[in-house]
């Protein structure tokens, strides 16, 4: 009997990296790689990057530096990195960090199993960020660690929408929706299995459909999801607000699995801000879809994300971000301090505003949002809840904890056999970011 292979995965960003993490490790199960938590025990390192934002991006060098020290230990060990950054710097990255073996862009996840047998082999290293017209890990199933109810989907890869401060379009590509009797047999798939909430992934998932001949469009998707047997839950994340159609607000009344909560970027209340990020809306249309998911659903919670310090941005410009936030008054907010990223169109921009200035203005966004999400959560004091348990709560093992259909974790006291069932549950105190509750 071969000797255990072992896979240490290490994700950096959004849920769709998450997810593409999964993929990897699903499909490198098939090669003999079993995932460990410790990087030492490892065969095969994998560090999945992110280059969205410059956090991410020295969080992800700072990892890498680690993994040297290992290499040393066991030169036998193959370290690879993907994801964004990846595909950004390509061979680049064998400066910043000689003892790589492997560099792989986003469109080649599928060639990994391929690509390690080579570097084995071989002893050579190997770069591959080509973009294929097919992204063929799309239909890679994965199913969640054992227990767990909730699962990602990727409905659709890439972005068509160009945003000035943005590197998606150039390292995701251009959107491609997966078909959509594909996405339908793989939820039925996951369900089959346990799954009891599905998230929908995409970059925005508001135009799926758009290149897919067939006429689908996201919420037609909607309603075929939710006339799949042992789903409960229906979530999807990103949308942009240009593309909020009346057909997909209305579902918030129309499909009872669709929870209610939507997580809709608006990144300025600046009408001039806005069009130079090239968003395509202003703060007046994004208040007038805001008003009419309300009249549709008046307990949805709204999330969204805001960039402060943008080129050019004014303290005026900023103030209209403020009065945004005080009219909308989002459940929360993830609030991020504008960084230039290379190749974007925002290169062009003149008004590069001091670091100085962008860490106050942050720094008074987000104490703004965090009075409103707890003046909200307040609010849900003495209320009851139908909570999906998802498991043991990260705070304190002892207790359970869940999600209401508003996308609020709520821990409670309660029996760890409740897994995946939707239980009533009484909010008797409320915190900033989560909720207590008692199960009745």
């Amino acid at each position: 009997m071969p000797d255990q292979k072992y896979l240490y995965i290490k994700t950096f960003g959004c849920q769709m990296n998450v997810h593409d993490s999964e993929q990897i490790e699903e499909l490198l199960k098939k090669e003999g790689y079993q995932k460990t938590d410790d990087a030492k025990r490892a065969d095969l390192v994998i560090t999945n990057t992110c280059s969205i934002r410059e956090k991410a991006e020295h969080k992800a060098y700072s990892m890498l530096g680690r993994f040297r020290h290992l290499k040393e230990l066991n030169p036998e060990l193959i370290i690879g990195v993907g994801g964004c950054l990846a595909q950004q710097l390509g061979r680049n990255l064998f400066k910043k960090a000689p003892y790589l073996d492997l560099v792989f862009g986003t469109h080649n996840i599928h060639l990994l199993p391929e690509m390690i047998q080579q570097i084995k082999s071989n002893k050579n290293r190997i770069v591959e960020t080509l973009f294929h017209e097919s992204v063929k890990s799309l239909g890679i199933r994965t199913l969640p660690d054992n227990g767990c109810v909730s699962s990602y989907v990727t409905i659709m890869q890439g972005c068509n929408n160009f945003c000035s401060y943005c590197v998606v379009p150039y390292l995701r590509g251009r959107e491609e929706s997966r078909e959509s009797n594909d996405i339908i047999d793989e939820i039925t798939f996951l369900a089959d299995h346990g799954v009891r909430e599905v998230t929908l992934l995409g970059q925005n998932v508001n135009s799926y459909g758009e290149t897919l001949p067939d006429g689908s469009n996201f919420p037609a998707l909607l309603k075929r999801i939710s006339d799949i047997k042992g789903i409960e839950r229906i979530r999807f994340t990103t949308s942009h607000p240009k593309d909020l159609s009346d057909d997909l607000i209305r579902c918030y009344d129309t499909i009872n699995k669709l929870c209610k909560h939507i997580h809709l970027p608006v990144q300025s209340g600046s009408d001039y801000i806005l069009k130079r990020m090239n968003r395509r809306y202003t703060s007046e249309d994004y208040i007038k879809k805001v008003k009419k998911l309300r009249e549709i659903c008046p307990n949805v919670s709204i999330t969204s994300d805001i960039i402060v310090g943008f080129p050019g941005e004014s303290d005026n410009d900023f103030q209209k971000t403020i009065d945004l936030m005080e009219k909308v008054r989002f459940d929360n907010a993830f609030s991020f301090k504008f960084s230039f990223r290379e190749g974007t169109s925002v290169e062009k921009l003149n008004g590069n505003i001091e670091d100085s200035v962008k860490s106050k203005r942050l720094s008074m966004l987000q104490s703004l949002q965090e009075k409103h999400s707890m003046e909200i959560n307040k609010n849900l004091e003495g209320s009851v809840a139908n909570i999906l348990v998802e498991g043991f709560s990260k705070n304190d093992q002892a207790d359970i904890m869940g999600r209401t259909s508003t996308n609020k974790i709520v821990n409670f006291t309660g029996d760890i056999g409740t897994v995946g069932k939707i239980v009533p549950v009484k909010i008797i105190k409320a915190c900033t970011h989560s909720l207590r509750g008692k199960m009745i």
